[in-house]
């Protein structure tokens, strides 16, 4: 049976263009042009993935992840986004989003996004079922085999130290403290790589061989994070048909991973306390205690600490964690890791595509340097995954690059509240390139064209559909004109 897919952005062209490019490929699409169609289709319908643009007329796309969550816990949400929301696109995957892509769309890497998104809904699926059944069985039986090993994050992935001094810290503080027992704060801006720091410690430990279960606080509402983390019986609430088995349950011997920990309603925290404490849970609804011997990995972007001050944490809970703490440090602030992690994605990427590209041109490399990553890894992952897609030759050139990054020192993106992230200062800004005199006519014209046009995205907050409205040319002729400006500045 085809997966179904909502795609739901309020630019109707782009809803028919992907309506058709997604039903070719053997999905069954419905587009919708703005959130309230959006929820009205998802009370009578459960999708597999949505597709939803990150700027709708009547909601944002936080908004409407929200309600989607809500409504069908188990559908992918990927949001589309333009470069200048890539921040607000990377806060949205703590709230639950499995990934972002930016315009303009490529179909060869949003069918890329989609089939990885779908086949790894199916391993961790099929992994939770293999989980739970163990779980089942050694409440029923008296000679329990052991728990399977089941990996259920980063599938298939694999692992690269990064080589700046911060990093190596890291590691001494990772070799330090897996051997032990002891619960771990670790603290990081989002997408900077807590969750593969978690499942290192894990597999440096003696609980390497169990389970280990990572859990998006961020993407629990309240409603439903009790079932999600405890289990819940059958007929325990309204809609509980079945039993079902919960995060730490699965976890048991093992080790759970909970990112985004301060997101955890005040109720949920009360219950996570007694788990800590007294190393036992009950399901939603159960009247029976069930053992634990879980480790415990937390994950925050802000400090618990200050969260416990403004009553958004509970203290007591906040010291049951601080055994032991890991600063992650932003990726702008260790720019010796930057180019390691990106040939490390580009050969992820070649593996993944069947390609062959050797590496980055120096532009490249001097532009990646330069750049502020505020979606840390997670944001170098996906630049270097389209960039490769888009290369033809045996290096990544500055045209594969998104125009937003190749053009970030002239766009001069507001990044307010990211101390290091501020207006690009004269060490981050890329050196002007010289201009052949007999080419200057010709620059100016394109320079004075350009101006306009980033006056318009500005105004729009660089929504290239609306701003192609506001400068009364089709879309096509605006990213026309962008690749010529790029094109023209890269010669």
């Amino acid at each position: 049976m085809a997966n179904k897919i909502l795609v739901i952005d309020d630019d109707n062209d782009m809803c028919l263009l992907l309506n058709r490019f997604l039903t070719r490929h053997g999905y069954e699409v419905t587009g919708k042009n703005n959130g309230h169609a959006a929820i009205d289709w998802l009370k009578q319908n459960a999708p597999d993935l949505v597709l939803c643009d990150f700027r709708l007329e009547d909601m944002t796309g936080a908004d409407l992840l929200v309600k989607i969550k809500e409504m069908h816990p188990s559908a992918i949400v990927i949001i589309i986004t333009g470069y200048s929301d890539v921040k607000d696109a990377v806060e949205v995957m703590k709230m639950g989003a499995y990934d972002y892509v930016t315009k303009p769309l490529f179909p060869d890497e949003i069918l890329l996004t989609i089939k990885k998104a779908l086949e790894e809904s199916t391993r961790t699926a099929k992994a939770v079922e293999a989980v739970a059944s163990s779980v089942n069985h050694h409440h029923e039986t008296v000679d329990t085999p052991a728990q399977p090993k089941v990996k259920l994050n980063a599938a298939g992935e694999s692992y690269i130290a990064g080589s700046s001094s911060a990093f190596v810290h890291i590691a001494k503080q990772v070799e330090l403290v897996a051997p032990t027992n002891y619960s771990v704060i670790i603290y990081g801006e989002s997408g900077s790589g807590k969750e593969v720091i978690a499942k290192l410690i894990h597999e440096k430990s003696k609980r390497a061989s169990k389970p280990f279960i990572a859990i998006d606080c961020g993407a629990l509402s309240k409603e439903l994070a009790g079932s999600e983390l405890f289990g819940h019986e059958k007929g325990s609430f309204t809609g509980a048909l079945n039993q079902k088995i919960g995060s730490f349950e699965l976890a048991n011997e093992g080790t759970i991973f909970l990112d985004e920990i301060a997101n955890l309603s005040y109720d949920i925290q009360v219950s996570l306390l007694r788990v800590v404490q007294e190393r036992k849970m009950r399901r939603v609804g159960g009247n029976k205690d069930i053992e634990l011997d879980v480790r415990i990995i937390v994950a925050s972007n802000e400090k618990l600490w200050d969260a416990a001050r403004n009553g958004k944490f509970r203290e007591d809970l906040f010291h049951r964690f601080n055994e032991f703490s890991i600063d992650v440090p932003p990726l702008r602030e260790r720019k010796e890791d930057i180019m390691v992690f990106a040939l490390h994605f580009l050969q992820l990427t070649n593996a993944e595509l069947g390609k062959t590209v050797r590496g980055f041109s120096k532009e490249v490399e001097e532009i990646f340097l330069n750049y502020v990553w505020y979606g840390n890894l997670r944001e170098l992952k996906n630049v270097v995954k389209r960039a490769t897609l888009l290369t033809d030759g045996p290096l990544v050139e500055v045209k594969s690059l998104p125009f937003e990054i190749s053009n970030f020192h002239k766009l001069q993106f507001d990044v307010a509240g990211n101390a290091a992230a501020t207006a690009p200062s004269e060490a981050t800004k890329a050196p002007e390139k010289h201009i052949p005199f007999e080419h200057k006519l010709k620059s100016a014209n394109i320079d004075a064209e350009y101006e306009v046009i980033l006056d318009a995205l500005k105004q729009t907050n660089f929504n290239k559909s609306k701003a192609a409205k506001l400068l009364n040319i089709d879309r096509k002729t605006l990213y026309n004109k962008m690749k010529q400006y790029k094109e023209f500045n890269n010669q």
